[in-house]
């Protein structure tokens, strides 16, 4: 009985320090290239997704704080409809990471699902960001 009561405790540690680990932020998406931050929304907003599926972005940010460029990475959207979408990812541009993070933008007419999609990565990005 003492043996099982062990078992069960370690068992229960054990448990209790995956779950702890497992609930840490990942702090992955955020990399240094050069001299900018990065943050890359391919795993963390992978669950996002525009027409046919997931719109990330990779996202620049200098040592101001300040976003310097908003990248569309690889998708399956309609390239002609996405060109007009990731037009508005500019509009993030040259802004502080938090007036980026508050930012009202429109989704494009057109490429209203591509649009959302973008906002949404550029958005949960800003996000990673200390």
């Amino acid at each position: 009985m003492k043996r099982l009561q062990i078992g069960i405790g370690l068992f229960m540690a054990t448990l209790g320090t995956i779950v702890l680990t497992s609930a840490k932020p990942d702090n992955s998406s955020v990399t240094m290239e050069g001299k900018y931050k990065v943050v890359n929304t391919t795993m963390i907003g992978k669950d996002i997704r525009g027409y046919h599926g997931a719109t990330p972005v990779k996202i620049y940010i200098n040592k101001k704080n300040t976003i310097v460029k908003v990248e569309a990475l690889k998708n399956r959207e309609t390239p002609n409809v996405f060109k007009k979408a990731e037009a508005l990812l500019r509009k993030f541009e040259g802004k502080s990471v938090k007036k980026a993070s508050k930012l009202q933008v429109d989704a494009v007419t057109g490429a209203t699902y591509s649009s959302n999609a973008l906002i949404k990565n550029v958005k949960l990005g800003l996000k990673q960001v200390d």
